[in-house]
């Protein structure tokens, strides 16, 4: 069968893959509420397309954070990725970089940090949980750092693990012939079985729940990379981050895979860009699997979006060619939406593109 968007790698996926992982991958928290709002959120949002110009020529490029990028789309922290293929990160790293983007690599990955940035060349950022021990986390910080990754995406939204009840109901464990890499040398690689679900075990034991904002700025003391603060989702914690020296914002709700009925995303985007007041980047996670996504999120005013479910379910299928086919399709969509739209930079790309339930009605101009 011949794949034409992104969310056909789902089905490919559930077919091949254990079902223990793929609920692993495709679940979120309790009801799913938030993970089903993720996507239908999107379709809320419509177009206000301008007409007449000439779209010859369309610059899908942007940087982030000083770096030049071919596109605003870029590879969210998925963890564990060789369960879904022999290659895993490996593979999401060649694919990301070919593709000229970003991948943001997981503390819970199952290469190290050494291992994807023997790879090649490309961008990397690095996302760190905190854990209980701080020499774990200033270890790896160093780790990331030595390895050339230029930036490191804080998760907020974890102080404890969101209730996943499949993985509950399948005992999920990392299975037997894997590792979580960054933590094989300090004893902390192995997840044992639990009653439950083993990551929520794991989480329990390692994952810092003292977390707060001084944290943040521990960090900055023990590292000159950038940080984002990626579980952002109000405008509150916007104006708290940015005054806490962070360099950028990632709206997310951790895939709902956290918190069951919070906001989509998409919904929550505008609200953290307002109070951000341009002063960092904002970017979106969660819920895009479509060109057309990618332009609401930057009509919104993010700087760009990450990919995190696609990047895992097109890896299990096809591996890094999976990867590069959804990234070359969700670029080819953009494009079009783009040129569709009248657009032929991402700054021509406004508000004023896009109307939404909650905009106030428009005036009817005199002709």
């Amino acid at each position: 069968m011949e794949i034409t968007n992104v969310s056909e790698y789902q089905e490919i996926a559930k077919q091949k893959l254990p079902k223990m992982v793929y609920d692993y991958y495709a679940s979120g928290a309790e009801d799913q509420w938030t993970l089903q709002e993720n996507r239908n959120a999107f379709s809320r949002i419509l177009f206000r397309p301008r007409i007449l110009i000439d779209v010859s020529k369309i610059d899908m490029t942007t940087t982030v954070l000083g770096f030049k990028i071919s596109m605003p789309i870029m590879l969210a922290p998925t963890a564990m990725q060789k369960m879904a293929h022999p290659e895993g990160e490996y593979a999401t790293a060649r694919a990301a970089s070919a593709a000229g983007t970003i991948m943001t690599l997981s503390s819970w990955a199952t290469s190290s940090v050494e291992e994807v940035a023997s790879t090649g060349p490309g961008i990397r950022f690095f996302q760190l949980y905190v854990y209980k021990d701080r020499n774990v986390v200033a270890q790896l910080v160093r780790r990331a750092e030595r390895a050339g990754f230029k930036a490191i995406a804080l998760t907020v939204d974890t102080p404890r693990l969101g209730r996943r009840e499949a993985d509950i109901k399948n005992r999920f464990t990392l299975p037997p012939f894997l590792t979580l890499k960054n933590f094989e040398g300090l004893d902390l690689g192995k997840m044992d079985k639990a009653d439950d679900s083993g990551l929520a075990s794991y989480v329990a034991g390692q994952i810092d729940r003292t977390l707060s904002w001084k944290d943040v700025q521990w960090l900055q003391t023990i590292t000159k990379l950038p940080i984002l603060v990626k579980g952002v989702i109000t405008a509150e914690d916007t104006k708290i981050a940015v005054e806490a020296g962070a360099a950028g914002i990632i709206v997310s709700n951790h895939g709902a895979r956290q918190l069951d009925y919070v906001p989509a995303t998409i919904m929550a985007l505008e609200e953290v860009v307002k109070a951000a007041q341009g002063r960092v980047p904002v970017f979106l996670d969660g819920g895009v699997r479509r060109g057309t996504d990618v332009f609401k999120a930057l009509a919104l005013g993010a700087s760009g979006i990450f990919i995190g479910r696609p990047v895992v379910f097109s890896l299990a299928a096809e591996g890094e060619a999976g990867v590069r086919k959804v990234l070359s399709m969700l670029r080819e969509e953009f494009e079009l939406t783009m040129a569709l739209s009248g657009c032929r930079s991402l700054k021509e790309i406004t508000r004023d593109h896009i109307t939404t339930d909650w905009d106030p009605p428009r005036p009817v101009p005199r002709l």
